[in-house]
Order: C-alpha cells, then structure tokens, then sequence
C-alpha cells in the first residue's frame, strides 16, 4: 500500500531490454496501488506493439497504463517533449494517491523525467545543415566526425541511430562542448524516487533477447511493419529509427532476406542491452535485485519503503 501520510514515491524499474523489467513493474504496481507510466520511446507510438514488446491490454492485469501509443509514426519525439509529458502524468497519479511506476528500456528517458535534467536549445539552421548531411553521407560518416569530436557521446549511441547522432552533434555545435556535458547530475527531482534495477546475467539475457525476437516474428512483426510503412513509417524521423523496425524495413526492400533480418534485429538488440546496462550500471542510486529471485518483489518494496 502506498503511504497515506505523504504522497507516494515514484518508483522506477530500469535495466536491459528482455531482463523481466515488465513483469516486475507489474508486481510492484499491484502491491502499491500503482499505475505504470511508460519510458520506452518507440512505445510512444501507435501501431508499434510487437517490435517494442508492449504488453497488449489483456496483459495489464488491470492497472492503468500512461504515455502508449500517443503518436503516429510520421511525427517526432525529443527527449524534452516527453519529460513535460512525464511529469504532468506522475503528478496526476500522485495526486489520486496512487504510485507512479515507470518502466521502459530508454535510459535517457527516464533519466530526463526522474533527474533535474535542462535540454539545450536547438537551432533549426544547424539542425536542417546536420540533416541534411546525414541523407547526403549516412549515419557512419557522422558517427565517425562524433567519435573525433565528442568521443563518450560516440561511444553510447548506435552507429546507425542517424536521430541521436544529429542531436549529438546538434549539441557539440551549440555549446562547444560534448553531450556530456550537458547531461543532468544525479540528482532527483523529488528525493521519494526509487530505481529498481533488474539484475541478469549476460549469457541468459543474450539467450532471452533471441528469444523475444523470434517471437516478435512469429507474432507478425513482418506484418506490422508493412502496415506502418504504409502509413509513413519510412518517413517517420524518430519511429523508424527503433530496432527490429529498420531490419524489417531492409528486409522488405530485399536488402535482407528474412533469416538475416530476424539476426540483425537480434545483434542491434544485444548490442543496446549492453549500452543499457552500462549506463544503469554507473549510476549508484539503482538498486538492483536478481531477475529471478523469488523474492525480488519483496527486495524491490523494500527500497521502495526506504524511499517513501
């Protein structure tokens, strides 16, 4: 139950993708008389279900769920619209006495909404030059100009990810420094906040993530692409960007054959978990509970009464 005597804490489940960061989120939201808010960017967006292993109504067990499938797939996302967002929704489940959980594999995301987090400004000249260069070139080249100009930005974001890449050297253009630098110090917004970490081993989670993709597949991933491509996936500047979606893409414009696109979207997938963890991993606030202990719930409510 939550503390009748304050406002509830704001609990979040943070960890790699396949860790069991879901099903956790789920038990705590139900022992806490909580209400999940959604972290995963692409999560955002509608029609998006299976390629971001967003739990289908029938899953929810009942409890509300905030922040999906707010956006078509055309419009974009920036980390700063999505903390406003946030924000408004974790104030309005305190205000009804029930606890925020927010879970979602996007660790920027939930950094900007839980830490006091202010975004440089942008500047549509050098966004539009950046852009631009990035059709020109491709993500590579500017990957590349990143690592010589901001090498820890580099070293955290996918060589593919064009989106993260312009922002980047958006920033580094803007303040003459790296991104960086203007990351939020770990420092809550509201000290009643807790990270649940959703601690597992590298062999099992590489095994689980296989996993999980060939099930997206044979759930219909191929499919759902197909119909978001038909109404601007391709055109879509932050949705077509999620992994699994790009591979599928590929693979529909026979760049791939099936078999290669279901292990490009499984080695994309690994290769984020492992940018996940390490990020979650240097921050020592996370508290972290073994994703199969039969008494993670109760560890994890434990943090969470200390925080309260």
């Amino acid at each position: 139950m939550a503390n009748p005597s304050s406002r509830p804490p704001i609990v979040a489940v943070v960890g790699a993708t396949a860790a069991g960061k879901t099903a956790l989120a789920l038990d705590l939201a139900e022992r806490l008389e909580g209400e999940i808010v959604n972290t995963d960017a692409m999560a955002v967006y509608r029609g998006m279900d299976i390629g971001t292993a967003s739990p289908p109504p029938g899953e929810r067990r009942g409890i509300a769920h905030h922040l999906l499938d707010l956006l078509d797939v055309t419009e974009p996302l920036t980390v700063a619209e999505f903390q406003g967002w946030a924000r408004q929704v974790i104030s309005e489940v305190r205000a009804r006495r029930r606890t925020p959980i927010l879970v979602g594999g996007s660790a920027l995301y939930t950094r900007a909404v839980v830490d006091r987090f202010e975004f440089p400004g942008t500047d549509p000249e050098v966004r539009a030059g950046l852009e631009t260069e990035l059709a020109d070139l491709g993500p590579a080249e500017l990957h590349r100009r990143l690592a010589e100009q901001d090498p820890e930005s580099a070293a955290r974001i996918l060589p593919e990810n064009g989106r993260r890449i312009v922002r980047a050297l958006e920033v580094v253009t803007l303040t003459g420094g790296g991104f960086r630098a203007v990351l939020p110090e770990p420092v809550y917004v509201d000290p009643a906040t807790v990270q649940i970490g959703v601690d597992i081993d590298r062999p099992t989670l590489d095994a689980r993530i296989a996993a999980r993709v060939r099930q997206m597949f044979d759930d219909g991933l191929v499919e759902e692409v197909r119909r978001l491509l038909a109404v601007g996936l391709a055109e879509g500047r932050t949705a077509r960007t999620a992994i699994g979606y790009r591979e599928v893409t590929a693979y529909l414009d026979g760049q791939l054959t099936l078999d290669q696109a279901i292990e490009a979207t499984a080695a994309a997938t690994r290769r984020f978990s492992r940018r996940q963890d390490g990020w979650f991993r240097k921050d020592p606030r996370v508290v972290w509970v073994p994703w199969d202990a039969p008494d993670r719930v109760e560890r994890a409510l434990a943090s969470v009464a200390r925080a309260g």
